[in-house]
């Protein structure tokens, strides 16, 4: 495992054109490395470059390997510009995987990958924004946008019983994205918000908004940014300040650091939502088996699921396009990703690899679901409810 995140922590920062031979073809892969999220990546690199192995362990891409290309956003909006002109310009990938918060998806996707052609997937960009971009047909995610997330979890804040709840969320395309949509449907399912603040990322201090927040007699406060940054540090000044009891999140906030930073018995009696897959899904298994083989452990880290099932989509769209040329692999991917055809699971490379020689159609079902894109570029999805189980996350329960 350590092996493997240091070999991708170069590949970020210095390229791996190098590495790779003429027949060889390079996959974008755009990530946070540093940056609000930085606690999330290191098993969703493992993830990718699992995906990446097994195609080569398998047939290979095309007419040689598939090559992992890594670009850091450093979560930001210009990092991310950065990073895909360099994949799309320097490195010419014909296709990108990511990049991981909304974000740093969007300033990738309106600055380049949309001017320069080339289709980007995202395995957990959420923010409604993403569903109208005039894109062109270029931009996909496989997890559902926050409008559904939103409205599922003021389902499960009101099945608690909480009737009264403070909300916080950051401003940004996440976090006003989902806030918004989830007080639309709180109050109109008969929740009360007795208090409401945007926050600005990356201050040292939240104590004024938390001094709005308690006005009301909240039962919860609903914190909607990353544990890396604002959402972390109001969760732990409010238990300092003895102010809140009971924090509810999404899935920026459902991160080890936060358990870490508070301690599990104040987290006792929050819970989190977060995009998931499936439950008794027979692929995300196989992936869960496979993945821990191989890392001894991390399978179950959120977004796994979805970063290795974008990867492999990526690389099963450059195959059925038969080429690197761009505009192929754009109309190739919608066919690989839905019905009809025949099914091909996480890992099945070669069988994919064979189906597409021989002129049939597939239809990837993976680890976090199924993957049939709308007009938008959108998927329906599944979100999960979860809880703190020592020093990690435990689902409870997976809403459709």
């Amino acid at each position: 495992m350590k092996k493997c995140i240091t070999l991708v922590a170069a590949a970020a920062f210095l390229g791996t054109s190098a590495l790779a031979h003429a027949a060889d073809t390079k996959i974008g892969v755009l990530m946070d490395i540093t940056g609000p999220i930085a606690n999330f990546i290191p098993p969703l690199q493992n993830a990718a470059n699992l995906a990446v192995k097994q195609v080569n362990e398998q047939g290979g891409l095309l007419d040689g390997n598939a090559v992992a290309v890594y670009g850091d956003t450093t979560g930001s909006s210009q990092g991310a510009v950065d990073a895909a002109q360099k994949l799309a310009n320097v490195e010419n990938v014909p296709i990108i995987m990511g990049a991981l918060m909304s974000g740093t998806t969007i300033a990738a996707a309106e600055a380049v990958s949309i001017p320069t052609g080339i289709v980007q997937i995202s395995p957990t960009a959420t923010s409604p924004a993403m569903t109208d971009l005039k894109d062109n047909d270029l931009v996909y995610r496989i997890v559902p946008s926050d409008n559904f997330q939103g409205e599922v979890l003021a389902k499960m804040v009101l099945d608690e019983g909480i009737k009264k709840v403070a909300v916080t969320y950051v401003n940004n395309d996440y976090g006003v994205g989902i806030g918004q949509t989830f007080m639309d449907a709180y109050k109109k399912a008969g929740g009360e918000i007795v208090a409401a603040v945007k926050h600005e990322e990356k201050k040292d201090s939240y104590r004024s908004e938390l001094a709005s927040l308690t006005k009301g007699g909240a039962e919860a406060l609903v914190v909607i940014a990353y544990a890396g940054d604002s959402g972390g540090k109001i969760v732990k000044q409010s238990i300092e300040g003895g102010l809140f009891t009971r924090f509810i999140g999404t899935d920026g906030l459902r991160d080890d650091l936060l358990i870490k930073d508070v301690g599990a018995d104040a987290l006792k009696t929050s819970f989190f939502s977060s995009p998931t897959s499936p439950a008794d899904n027979p692929a995300q298994k196989t992936l869960h088996d496979e993945f821990n083989a191989e890392f001894g452990e991390g399978a179950d880290k959120a977004f796994v699921d979805q970063t290795y099932d974008a990867t492999f989509l990526a690389m099963l769209a450059v195959e059925k396009a038969g080429s690197t040329d761009r505009a192929k692999i754009a109309a190739a991917l919608r066919d690989v990703a839905s019905a009809p055809g025949e099914k091909v699971g996480p890992g099945e490379w070669a069988k994919a690899k064979e189906l597409i020689k021989e002129g049939k159609d597939i239809d990837y079902d993976g680890a976090g679901g199924t993957y049939d894109f709308d007009a938008h570029g959108d998927v329906r999805g599944y979100v999960g409810k979860f809880v703190v189980d020592g020093d990690s996350y435990k689902q409870i329960e997976v809403m459709q």
